[in-house]
């Protein structure tokens, strides 16, 4: 499927497209375009400001990030607390997966993961995950379908390393492969990584070179389009998503 965003009118189209509702767990792109280009003024109000106005608009977003992640914390403690205890139940290995990922400005850094895998699962070397992946455990396909392994980065967003809201960290080894097929593809790194962003919550997960570039149209389409407003529809969506366990592995 071919993707094309423009670059300044429209601007409502790309999230219309990603929070379109899923039938039968597939994504439906058309169900909540309609009426979403009246946006197109709100959402841009910010996304062409620069110097006091774009730090200010910077501190707020570290602000919400911040309050976010602690929140989040706090709330999802008992939960985390429980997950940890089925992980060390069900397989031997560290309840913590940590994986090297670029983040700012292609700084690497160590993203933070329940594991939902079993230990050995890259002893070939790195690779996407694939639809009934076998290295999946059985509590791993429970988290992975409610995203709850995501749940340590809020402590990477504490550290100021990922947003709440943002392009996803991509591994080094498949940033220099794409980087290869999709043109500046390292304009991605231009902001934070997030937890979530407009990729995932309008494309299904991708496992493909071909996905990545349909993807990396999102994330050029959220850096030159990221307002508070649509980083809090982003956040709305992404609950959505998690509550129909849409594209997940």
């Amino acid at each position: 499927m071919s993707l094309s965003i423009p670059d300044t009118t429209q601007t409502a189209r790309a999230f219309a497209i990603g929070a379109a509702t899923a039938t039968n767990r597939q994504w439906s792109f058309d169900t909540a375009a309609a009426g979403m280009n009246m946006l197109a003024s709100t959402l841009s109000f910010v996304s062409g400001a620069s110097g006091p106005v774009r730090r200010i608009a910077d501190d707020v977003r570290r602000m919400r990030d911040i309050a976010g992640s602690l929140l989040l914390l706090v709330l999802m403690l008992p939960l985390m607390l429980v997950v940890a205890c089925l992980i060390k139940l069900e397989s031997p290995g560290p309840v913590l997966y940590r994986q090297e990922r670029v983040g700012l400005f292609g700084q690497v850094f160590i993203l933070l993961k329940f594991r939902s895998m079993q230990i050995d699962a890259e002893a070939d070397g790195p690779c996407w995950a694939a639809k009934q992946d076998h290295r999946v455990t059985r509590i791993g396909k429970l988290m992975r379908a409610c995203r709850i392994d995501e749940l340590p980065q809020l402590v990477n967003v504490l550290r100021g390393e990922m947003s709440l809201v943002g392009p996803r960290p991509e591994r080094p080894h498949f940033t220099e492969k794409l980087a290869l097929f999709i043109p500046d593809y390292h304009q991605r790194t231009h902001v934070l990584p997030g937890i979530t962003g407009l990729a995932q919550v309008s494309y299904q997960y991708g496992a493909s070179v071909e996905d990545a570039r349909a993807k990396h149209t999102y994330d050029v389409y959220y850096l030159r389009n990221q307002t508070m407003l649509l980083d809090l529809r982003i956040l709305l969506a992404t609950v959505w998503v998690v509550l129909c366990g849409v594209g997940a592995r």
